[in-house]
């Protein structure tokens, strides 16, 4: 459960279902660019070498890059939070409204009346509001798995590299991964949204295959 400042409960994850599946395929289409580069630097095992280094040093670093930025906008979520609240206990009750509504799906929205909203401001009006924001453990917490799925999800990748002496089976290893965990991904989105499964997956794995050489041939 959620409080007023945006704390969690110990019960709740850190990081929802979503957040988890999107490091992930962030990190494998980061690695797919550079296994990419790795076929196409075939026969040079020091060329190699060095873009197995790079796939994984890019990795951590926009890890921890994506991890300071889950910090920031948890920070700017709550403070989001706290100005709903703020309108919602404002003395004209039609703008607290307005901020409630403000905060939910427009397909939820739709079904919501004046008195439903309403009923929700009234029980705002006694909740203890802070001041400001405040960082969290459970902000470092997420910010610190956000950086460690970008990172791990490079391992599997290039790990063929490191165990195969012949690159161009390790590639085709490495590629059949990478598409195989992106599948996996599109499945647990699929299941998450209520939609089908196994066609989420294939999706995800197709857009996969298509964005790795447009990121390649855009310089990434």
């Amino acid at each position: 459960m959620s409080t007023v400042d945006g704390s969690t409960s110990t019960r709740e994850r850190i990081l929802d279902p979503v957040d988890r599946i999107s490091e992930i395929m962030f990190g494998l289409i980061m690695a797919l660019t550079f296994t990419g580069l790795i076929g196409a630097a075939l026969g040079d095992g020091d060329e190699i070498r060095s873009l197995l280094l790079g796939a994984i040093g890019c990795n951590l670093a926009w890890g921890l890059v994506d991890g300071v930025m889950f910090v920031l906008m948890g920070l700017v979520a709550r403070g989001h939070g706290l100005r709903v609240l703020r309108a919602a206990q404002a003395s004209d009750p039609a703008v607290g409204r307005a901020a409630i509504r403000d905060t939910f799906d427009p397909m939820v929205n739709a079904q919501l009346d004046d008195d439903a909203v309403e009923m929700l401001r009234r029980s705002m009006l006694d909740l203890h509001m802070p001041a400001a924001p405040r960082l969290r453990k459970d902000d470092l917490k997420g910010g610190a798995g956000v950086a460690l799925l970008v990172f791990l999800s490079t391992l599997p990748v290039v790990l063929p590299f490191a165990l195969m002496h012949d690159v161009q089976t390790a590639l085709r290893v490495s590629n059949g991964i990478a598409i195989a965990m992106l599948f996996g991904c599109g499945f647990q989105l699929g299941a998450y949204a209520g939609g089908r499964r196994w066609r989420s997956g294939a999706a995800v794995a197709a857009l996969g295959a298509v964005l790795v050489p447009i990121t390649i041939a855009l310089g990434g």
